[in-house]
C-alpha cells in the first residue's frame, strides 16, 4: 500500500501527488489550515501558501493570537514549565481545564519536588481560582477560589485592586477571602500563574497579566500560559521567522498579510473564498469541522476518517514517533529535536508537501 487515495480510491503516491499538485495549480485560494505538523513541515506549508497565493491558519490559532494580543498590547511577565516547577513556591492555576490543555501538568508542576536539583526545600502552594462546578482538586495542598466560571474576569479584577491596596465595591468573593488571597500572593517569593488561552479571553489574559505585573513591585511573581497542542507554538515561531507575522496569514497580493480575521481558515471556507484546502494534522486523526464542501488534500495519520471523503488524502508519519522532527516542548518553551519512538516508511508532512510543490504547474509568480 502507498498510503495515498484519491476520492477513497487507494492509488499510487505518484498520482495523489499529481492530483493534489493540479488542485492547487488551478485554485484561485487555497487555505493551508489545521497546520498540526513539526516545523519542517510548517516550513513547507507557509512556503506552499506563498508559492500559490494562499493562506496559513492553525487549528489553535484563536488560543495563540489571544495571548500575542496582550503581548504585543500590554506586555507579559513570562517562564517557562521547567522554571516554575524548580523554582515556584506558590502556583496559581487559573482555569478549570488546565489538565486538558497540558496533560502532563501534574507531573510538571503539582508532584515535582521544588527545587530538587538545586538543594532546596521550600513547600509549594497551590491556588485554583474558579475552576467551575464539579472540578477534581490536583493536590492536597490546593485551595479553590470562585466556583463558577464566569466570575474570573470579576475575581481578578477585584484581586488586582486589592493587590494596589484600593477598595473593591461589589467583589465576586467575600472580603476576607479577597484579602487573604491579595496577601498570599505578595508574600511569595517566587509565584507563577499558569493558564490557556484556550479557555480565557483577551481582557481576562490581560487583567491577569496586569495582577503579575502589580505583584512585581513587592515580590517575585511571573505568568505561564500554555500553548495549544499541535505544536502549535512551533508553528506560530515558524511562521514568525519566514514572514515576520503570525498565523492567519495570506498572500493573495504577492506579499505576507496578517489579518486574524480575513485569513480565519473556516471563515474563508464557510464564506466561499476559498475553493480549495490544505489540511494537516500530523500528531492525531482530528478532522475540520467546516459544513461546506469543498475540495480537500489532506495530510493525516493512516485511518483518519472524514464527514466527506477528501479529494486527495495522503497518509503521513507523526514527528517524534515515525520520523525525526523538531518541534516546540512545553517544558523548556523551546524549540528541539524530537527522535523518532518507532521509525516507520510514512513520509513526514514536510516531504509530502515538497513533492506536490514541485510538480505545481501556475504561470502565477509571487515578488515575496
Amino acid at each position: 500500500m502507498s498510503g495515498a487515495w484519491i476520492d477513497g480510491r487507494p492509488v499510487a503516491m505518484e498520482a495523489a501527488v499529481a492530483e493534489g499538485a493540479r488542485l492547487l495549480g488551478v485554485s484561485r485560494m487555497t487555505v493551508i489550515a489545521g497546520l498540526g505538523t513539526d516545523v519542517h513541515g510548517a516550513r513547507a506549508a507557509v512556503a506552499l501558501a506563498e508559492r500559490v497565493g494562499g493562506a496559513v491558519d492553525h487549528m489553535h490559532s484563536g488560543s495563540l493570537l489571544r495571548d500575542l494580543d496582550v503581548l504585543r498590547e500590554a506586555g507579559m511577565m513570562l517562564t517557562t514549565p521547567n522554571e516554575a516547577g524548580l523554582r515556584a513556591d506558590l502556583i496559581v492555576l487559573v482555569g478549570a481545564g488546565l489538565e486538558t490543555a497540558w496533560p502532563d501538568l501534574r507531573r510538571r508542576l503539582i508532584e515535582r519536588a521544588p527545587g530538587a536539583e538545586l538543594g532546596d526545600t521550600f513547600s509549594r502552594r497551590i491556588i485554583r481560582l474558579c475552576p467551575g462546578r464539579g472540578a477534581r482538586e490536583v493536590a492536597a495542598s490546593t485551595r479553590t477560589v470562585g466556583r463558577d466560571p464566569v466570575e474570573l474576569g470579576a475575581l481578578l479584577a477585584a484581586l488586582r485592586a486589592r493587590v494596589a491596596g484600593r477598595p473593591v465595591g461589589a467583589a465576586p468573593v467575600a472580603d476576607k477571602l479577597l484579602d487573604a488571597l491579595a496577601a498570599e500572593l505578595q508574600a511569595a517569593r517566587f509565584g507563577v500563574a499558569v493558564w490557556s488561552a484556550g479557555e480565557l479571553d483577551v481582557l481576562t489574559i490581560e487583567m491577569l497579566c496586569g495582577v503579575i505585573s502589580d505583584l512585581n513591585a513587592k515580590t517575585r511573581f511571573s505568568g505561564c500560559p500554555i500553548p495549544g497542542a499541535d505544536n502549535a507554538a512551533g508553528v506560530l515561531q515558524a511562521c514568525g521567522w519566514m514572514t515576520g507575522l503570525p498565523v492567519r496569514t495570506g498572500f493573495g497580493r504577492g506579499f505576507p498579510e496578517h489579518d486574524p480575521w480575513r485569513y480565519d481558515a473556516t471563515r474563508l471556507v464557510e464564506s466561499g473564498e476559498a475553493d480549495c484546502a490544505v489540511w494537516i494534522s500530523a500528531y492525531r486523526a482530528v478532522t475540520p469541522e467546516w459544513r461546506r464542501d469543498i475540495p480537500i488534500i489532506a495530510l493525516c495519520p493512516d485511518g483518519t476518517t472524514f464527514r466527506k471523503t477528501p479529494r486527495v488524502q495522503i497518509a503521513v508519519g507523526r514527528p517524534g514517533v515515525d520520523h525525526d522532527g523538531v518541534d516546540y516542548l512545553l517544558a523548556t518553551a523551546t524549540l528541539s529535536q524530537v527522535a523518532a519512538a518507532a521509525p516507520s516508511d510514512a513520509i513526514p508532512v514536510g516531504d509530502a508537501i515538497a513533492k506536490i510543490a514541485a510538480q505545481i504547474s501556475t504561470d502565477r509568480t509571487w515578488p515575496c
